[in-house]
C-alpha cells in the first residue's frame, strides 16, 4: 500500500471514530475477547491431558474440568453480549454515518458538483460498500485485523516454547534450531505468497467493480425513476415501458457479468489461501507429531502446539485477507476524501451582510464571464450591468441566451468565471453564504415541492410560523384550498409517504412555489420562468399577480415571452450571454433590434 492509501484510511477513520468511540472500542474489545476464547480451552485442554498422565487425583481433574469450563464460559458470554451490541451499531452504521457526513455533504457542497457526473459516482461508491456501507466496513476491517493480531500474538507466546525445547544438548536433528528456522521459513514463504494472493486478487476484483461504478450509478437512476409516481406517467402514456426496460435489462446484465469476474477473482483467491493454509498445516502437524515422537515434549503439548500454531497460520492468513480488504477500503475511503472535499470554496467570505429595513441593495455585475466546469464555451461573456434596486426588472430572450444562468451567479450558486459581481461596492465572494443567499427567494422553473406538509413547504422548515405560513398562501391564491384540507398546514403533499396526503395539481404546487417566495420576504424576489408550461396570455397574468405580492421589493421576472414583462420599467435583453438592449418596454418596441424582432414574432400570441 502506498502513502496515499493510509492517508486516505485515517482521514476516513478519523470520520468513523469521531461519530461512533463507543462503537469502535466495543469492536476492539469483542476482537480481544475473540481471539482469546480460541485459545483458552486448547491452553486448557492440553494441561489437563497432562495432569492426567501426571497422576492427577480424579477430584482435582474434576475442579480442573469444572474451573475450565466455567471459565470459558463466561468469557463466551461476555464476548457474545458486546458481540450483539457491536453488530446491532453496525446495522444502523450506513444511514447514521451516510446522514452525517456523506448526506450532510450533499446538502452542503458546491452546487456545481451537483451537476458533475464524476461527482454523482463518488457519493455513489462513497454509499454503496457493503451492508455495513463504508463506514462500517471500515471498522469490520479494523476488527478483524486487531482479533487477527491479538490472535498472533498469543500463539507466538504459546509456540516459542515449542521451539526451545530440547535446545542445549540435545542430537537429534528434530529437535535442531535448524529444522526450526526450516519450519518458520516455509510457514513464512507460505504467510507471504497468502498475502500476496489475497491483495492482488482484491484489487483486481475492486478494480473491476471501479471499471463499472457508471453502470451501478445508472441502475439506481433507473430504480429511483421507476419507482416515483410522476414520471410514471410519461413512462406508461408515452410508452417507454420498452425503451427503460431494454436499457435496465442491459444494464443489470453487465452488472451481472462484472460480479460474476469479481466472484471467479474470489474464488481463485479462496482457493489458492486454502491450499496455502493447507500446507502450513500439514508442515505443523509432521513437525509437532515428531518433536513428540522424539520425546522433546509431552502429549498435552502435542494439542496446545499444534492448535496454537494452526491458530497462528489461520490469523497470519486472514491478515493478509484483511490487508488485501484494507487496500479495496483505502480505495473507497479516497472516494469518501474526495467527496467530502468537493466544492471547498474558492472564496469563503466572512463579511456579514448589511441589514436594512428599505431592502436598498446595489448590484453590479463588472466584466462578467462564465462557463460551465469542463465546458469549452462562454454561456456569459463580458457582462456588465448595474440594476436600480427597488423596481421591476425584467431579463427577457430566447432560450438558452443565458438568461437563468445569470439567475445562477446572481444568487451564487456559480462562481463567475471571470470578473466579478458586487453587493453595495463589494465582492459578492467576500460576503457570509448563507447571509448572502438570505437576501434571495425565487421560484425556478424547475421548483420542487416537497413530499412535506404543506406549512414546511411554504416555510422551507419545521419551525414554520403559521399565521405567516397562511397569509402567504392567502397571497399566492390558495386560501381556499387550505380551508378543504382536514389537517390544515399538517396535511402532506401527495400520498408517497402519507395515506392522509393530497395530491395538489400542477398549478397548486406552483402556487405553493410563490408562497414560499412570499413566506420568505426577501430582499430580491425572482420569477425564473415557472409559468414556462402555461399559455403567454395566462403567464403574464401569474406575473403580474405576483408583482401585486412583493409590493416595493426588487423583482426580477425572467421569461423568452416578452409580453409577460411589459409591466417592469426596466427590461433587458439577453442574446448568446449579453445584453444587447436595455429599456422600457415602450422605449425597445421603438427601436431596431432583438426585442422588435421578436415582439413582432411573438405578437401573434398576445391578440
Amino acid at each position: 500500500m502506498q502513502k496515499k492509501d493510509f492517508e486516505n484510511l485515517w482521514f476516513l477513520f478519523k470520520a468513523v471514530y469521531r461519530q461512533e468511540k463507543k462503537t469502535f472500542y466495543i469492536g476492539v474489545a469483542c476482537a480481544v475477547l475473540e481471539a482469546i476464547g480460541r485459545y483458552l480451552f486448547v491452553i486448557l485442554l492440553g494441561i489437563i491431558i497432562d495432569a492426567a498422565l501426571s497422576g492427577m487425583s480424579l477430584r482435582n481433574m474434576l475442579w480442573m474440568i469444572g474451573a475450565s469450563i466455567g471459565a470459558k464460559f463466561a468469557l463466551e458470554a461476555l464476548q457474545s453480549r458486546l458481540s450483539e451490541s457491536f453488530k446491532k451499531k453496525l446495522e444502523n452504521f450506513p444511514k447514521e454515518f451516510a446522514s452525517r457526513d456523506l448526506n450532510q455533504k450533499a446538502l452542503t457542497m458546491d452546487y456545481e458538483y451537483l451537476e458533475d457526473a464524476n461527482a454523482r459516482d463518488i457519493r455513489y461508491r462513497s454509499f454503496q460498500r457493503s451492508f455495513y456501507g463504508i463506514g462500517g466496513w471500515l471498522m469490520m476491517v479494523i476488527y478483524s485485523m486487531v482479533r487477527n493480531g491479538v490472535s498472533i500474538i498469543i500463539s507466538i507466546g504459546i509456540v516459542v516454547p515449542m521451539f526451545q525445547a530440547g535446545f542445549g544438548g540435545q542430537t537429534t536433528w528434530i529437535s535442531s534450531a535448524w529444522c526450526s528456522l526450516f519450519l518458520l521459513a516455509g510457514l513464512g514463504l507460505l504467510a507471504w505468497v497468502s498475502c500476496r494472493i489475497s491483495v492482488g486478487g482484491t484489487r483486481k476484483a475492486m478494480q473491476k467493480y471501479c471499471d463499472n461504478s457508471a453502470a451501478y450509478t445508472k441502475k439506481m437512476y433507473y430504480l429511483d425513476l421507476l419507482a416515483g409516481v410522476e414520471p410514471q406517467k410519461d413512462i406508461r402514456v408515452m410508452h417507454f415501458e420498452q425503451v427503460i426496460s431494454q436499457e435496465v435489462n442491459r444494464l443489470f446484465g453487465e452488472i451481472h457479468d462484472n460480479e460474476k469476474q469479481q466472484n471467479r477473482i474470489y474464488v481463485r483467491r479462496n482457493y489458492l489461501q486454502q491450499l496455502s493454509f493447507g500446507l502450513s498445516s500439514l508442515f505443523i502437524y509432521l513437525f509437532v507429531g515428531l518433536r513428540a515422537y522424539a520425546g522433546v515434549i509431552t502429549l498435552g503439548n502435542v494439542v496446545t502446539y499444534a492448535s496454537g500454531m494452526e491458530q497462528f497460520i489461520y490469523a497470519i492468513n486472514h491478515m493478509s485477507v484483511m490487508i488485501g480488504h484494507l487496500k479495496s477500503a483505502a480505495m473507497y475511503a479516497e472516494d469518501y476524501r474526495m467527496f467530502v472535499e468537493l466544492g471547498k470554496r474558492k472564496y469563503e467570505g466572512t463579511i456579514p451582510v448589511e441589514k436594512r429595513r428599505d431592502d436598498r441593495f446595489s448590484v453590479e455585475f463588472i466584466n462578467v464571464s462564465f462557463k460551465y466546469p469542463g465546458a469549452d464555451t462562454y454561456v456569459i461573456k463580458n457582462l456588465n450591468l448595474k440594476f436600480v434596486i427597488g423596481e421591476k426588472l425584467a431579463i427577457v430572450g430566447k432560450n438558452g441566451s443565458g438568461k437563468t444562468t445569470f439567475i445562477k451567479l446572481l444568487c451564487r450558486l456559480y462562481d463567475v468565471t471571470e470578473g466579478c459581481i458586487k453587493l453595495n461596492g463589494i465582492d459578492i465572494r467576500k460576503y457570509d453564504y448563507k447571509d448572502y443567499c438570505a437576501l434571495f427567494a425565487v421560484v425556478f422553473q424547475d421548483f420542487q415541492i416537497f413530499a412535506f406538509p404543506v406549512g414546511e413547504n411554504v416555510a422551507a422548515g419545521s419551525e414554520a410560523d403559521e399565521e405567516r405560513v397562511v397569509s402567504a398562501m392567502k397571497k399566492a391564491g390558495l386560501g381556499e384550498r387550505l380551508e378543504t384540507l382536514a389537517d390544515g398546514l399538517y396535511t402532506c403533499v401527495g400520498k408517497e409517504y402519507d395515506e392522509r396526503g393530497v395530491a395538489f395539481s400542477g398549478g397548486e404546487k406552483q402556487k405553493l412555489a410563490i408562497a414560499r417566495a412570499v413566506y420568505k420576504d426577501a430582499a430580491f424576489v425572482i420569477m425564473d420562468e415557472p409559468t414556462a408550461a402555461l399559455d403567454p396570455e395566462a403567464e403574464a397574468q401569474v406575473f403580474a399577480g405576483f408583482d401585486k405580492m412583493v409590493g416595493k421589493k426588487t423583482a426580477i421576472y425572467i421569461s423568452h415571452r416578452l409580453a409577460s414583462c411589459r409591466f417592469c420599467e426596466d427590461i433587458l435583453v439577453f442574446d448568446e450571454g449579453q445584453v444587447v438592449q436595455h429599456g422600457s418596454h415602450e422605449k425597445l418596441e421603438r427601436q431596431e433590434g432583438l426585442y422588435r424582432q421578436l415582439w413582432n414574432a411573438q405578437a401573434q400570441y398576445y391578440q
